[in-house]
């Protein structure tokens, strides 16, 4: 697979399907969270807490990648995620609403493994419209 073929499958497949077995064979074990120009230390085990908490919020959770493009190591991919919010998050009770959420991840893919992993997710859009969130 290239690069984009193996982000694709992780999100789509690794993810969606919630198979953690899986995750060393896409996920090195230096990678890093990039946040802006900075990097954080995430490994395998910090992408794996991160899956976890996120299964716990929404546990019916899919990822659909509809755009990628790719530069070198670098793939940028457009997702929408569904999931039924079933879990606290950030102070809200479980809504046990089916929600719909925008975003883009930027990966950086060596040797077959992500070893950088950068993102952001438009929770403010959809929790406004369903009454999540309320203006100030």
């Amino acid at each position: 697979m290239n690069n984009k073929e193996i982000v694709k499958y992780f999100y789509e497949v690794i993810v969606s399907e919630n198979l953690m077995e899986e995750l060393s064979s896409y996920i090195a074990p230096n990678c890093v969270l990039k946040v802006g120009s900075e990097k954080f230390p995430l490994g395998l085990n910090g992408m794996r807490e991160h899956l976890i908490e996120v299964k716990k919020t929404y546990p019916d959770y899919t990822m659909k990648i509809i755009r990628q493009y790719a530069e070198g190591d670098y793939v940028i991919s457009e997702f929408i995620m569904q999931g039924t919010h079933e879990g606290e998050w950030a102070g809200m009770q479980p809504s046990h609403k089916r929600l719909s959420f925008t975003g883009v991840d930027i990966d950086k893919v060596v040797n077959g493994k992500i070893v950088e992993h950068g993102g952001a997710v438009n929770t403010f859009e959809t929790l406004f419209k369903e009454n999540l969130i309320k203006p100030a």
